[in-house]
């Protein structure tokens, strides 16, 4: 099948998948490295009821499939190209799709405005709102040189570098739904249990409940 061919079965197949998730109720969860976004998704996901996907985890899986899609996403990541938009959002439908529960964690997307853009324009919904977890680069910094994950990019140089990206990127994202008012600010630079005292303040001040 030509690039062509494959191009058009995509926008079918994601055009068919918008129409099954046009239901389903999602929040965006952003931060730098290090800000503890993925601690506290775990912590929401749990007591909130909430499906946690991560758009970093599902194309790592993917890579490692042996699909034709996995394959092309190893080959992007080895020349340090990003993930055309279109995969990404397949591969979020095709998991919204396969989960029972319709409300969504979704951690790492949109990571830049051709993200978002695209998501606008094929997925058709917007999140509810999307959760900040404000922290200084000092001290983002500092968590991910001290945690033990073994992570080749936990180091001063490459940890420079994501900063940048995210700066460059996802920032701008940020900046765009601010201006819809759908950003909600989570001071992160506290403990663990007292940022999660303040995502359920939010929680409950925007009506969402424990267990819903």
């Amino acid at each position: 099948m030509g690039i062509v061919a494959k191009d058009a079965v995509m926008k079918e197949e994601t055009a068919r998948r918008s129409e099954v998730v046009a239901n389903i109720d999602w929040i965006g969860m952003s931060g730098g490295p290090g800000s503890g976004k993925g601690t506290q998704c775990s912590k929401i996901a749990a007591t909130y009821g909430f499906c946690h996907l991560s758009a970093e985890e599902l194309l790592e899986k993917e890579s490692q499939s042996g699909s034709e899609y996995g394959a092309l996403i190893k080959a992007l990541k080895a020349d340090g190209k990003l993930v055309p938009s279109e995969i990404v959002i397949k591969l979020l439908q095709q998991a919204m799709e396969e989960n029972k529960v319709k409300k969504f964690l979704i951690d790492g997307f949109p990571r830049n405005n051709e993200n978002r853009t695209a998501a606008e324009k094929l997925m058709q919904i917007d999140p509810e709102f999307v959760l900040f977890f404000e922290c200084s680069e000092e001290v983002m910094t500092r968590r991910l040189l001290n945690r033990n994950q073994g992570r080749a990019d936990d180091n001063q140089e490459t940890i420079q570098k994501r900063f940048r990206v995210y700066n460059e990127s996802t920032l701008p994202v940020i900046n765009y739904y601010s201006s819809k008012g759908k950003v909600h600010k989570i001071d992160a630079e506290q403990p663990v249990e007292e940022v999660f005292e303040a995502v359920k303040r939010l929680f409950f001040k925007l009506g969402w409940k424990v267990g819903e």
